[in-house]
């Protein structure tokens, strides 16, 4: 049996404080956990590595825009190899936003991109839907 990837998390932005040990603690859970749900379309199981970076809306807008055609900052950006971008200052703007912190919103997004290498997508309404409330869950959870 194959063993579970390594998780990486690094803070490659300087605008946004965060707490890179607490944020890689629940990186591990994060990925232990959606390891556990059952899919059909997982790559995730069978990556080596999963790097998480964050960035900031600069850099993310230069991804989006290159690789989705889509001007302007996103939240997160996930690339099948077992890249999760995530933007801290988009973070930072959504807890503002919703009532949240920075760190759950990064958190989130972390998850977010976890689910979708592990076979989940938001592209249809009744995907959307049923991640949604996997992903609320697993917040809950973690």
């Amino acid at each position: 049996m194959k063993s579970a990837p390594v998780i990486t998390v690094r803070n490659l932005q300087r605008t946004v404080g965060v707490d890179l040990t607490a944020l890689k603690n629940f990186a591990r859970r994060a990925l232990d956990c959606c390891l556990s749900l059952p899919t059909r379309k997982s790559i995730l199981s069978s990556l080596a590595c999963v790097d998480v970076l964050l960035i900031s809306d600069r850099r993310i807008a230069s991804l989006h825009l290159r690789f989705q055609k889509i001007a302007g900052p996103t939240d997160v950006i996930t690339f099948q190899h077992g890249e999760i971008f995530i933007s801290a200052q988009t973070a930072q703007r959504h807890a503002a936003e919703f009532g949240t912190s920075t760190r759950r919103e990064i958190e989130l997004y972390l998850l977010h991109g976890l689910l979708h290498l592990h076979g989940f997508n938001d592209k249809t309404t009744a995907d959307r839907h049923r991640m949604n409330a996997i992903q609320d869950k697993m917040m809950r959870a973690l």
